[in-house]
């Protein structure tokens, strides 16, 4: 049997594993996870130019919802406790998207793409806050209220769904926080971030 050569399984192993990011290394500061990934940074703003919510709070959602992980499915069902049956949504990748959300985000703007793309699943997040806004008057700055309805969907937001929901208060009190923070880092780091953008462009 003939041995493929080195490029060949390169290009091979490039192929399998390409299109798959890793995590973020530091995800509790924004201004590490968009200097690890700098295209993070140009897609996070092309999401605010675009629909107006601000990264922060794009990424504290998506933070929250996959921990950044592009293939992230939701937890197991479980029969009887023990018995895995299937999942407890269809929400899958970055923004943990549902298939009808998606459908409308699709429709809506022209292109849906990925899932587990990035840039895709951060125009979500934004279409998805300025939809919320337009229909619920919830800033898009707003980052508890903006999960809350994000989370229960904008019917269950108007109908009073997360109140009987304790944990999913504190989530998204959780949510508002690291929003608050991201907010900050990006403050401070901005103008290195923005430097890096010419510098890039310029080569």
């Amino acid at each position: 049997m003939k041995h493929k050569p080195a490029w060949a399984l390169a290009l091979t192993w490039v192929a399998l594993t390409g299109c798959t990011t890793a995590p973020p290394r530091d995800q509790g500061n924004l201004c590490n996870i968009y200097r690890q990934y700098p295209r993070w940074y140009e897609d996070s703003l092309s999401m605010q130019s675009q629909f107006g919510t601000p990264p922060q709070v794009a990424m504290a959602i998506m933070k929250q919802e996959s921990s950044f992980v592009a293939d992230a499915l939701p937890p197991r069902a479980y029969l009887l406790w023990v018995i895995p049956w299937g999942r407890v949504s269809q929400s899958y990748g970055y923004a943990q998207a549902q298939p009808p959300a998606w459908s409308d985000f699709t429709k809506s703007t022209g292109k849906g793409g990925s899932r587990d793309n990035f840039a895709d699943a951060i125009r979500f997040i934004g279409w998805y806050a300025a939809g919320t806004q337009q229909q619920l008057g919830i800033s898009k700055w707003d980052a508890y209220n903006q999960y809350l309805a994000y989370h229960e969907g904008r019917g269950g937001y108007s109908r009073g769904t997360y109140r009987a929901k304790p944990w999913l208060v504190q989530v998204a009190r959780k949510v508002e926080q690291q929003s608050k923070t991201y907010g900050a880092q990006l403050n401070q780091c901005r103008g290195e971030l923005e430097s890096n953008r010419r510098s890039f462009w310029f080569f």
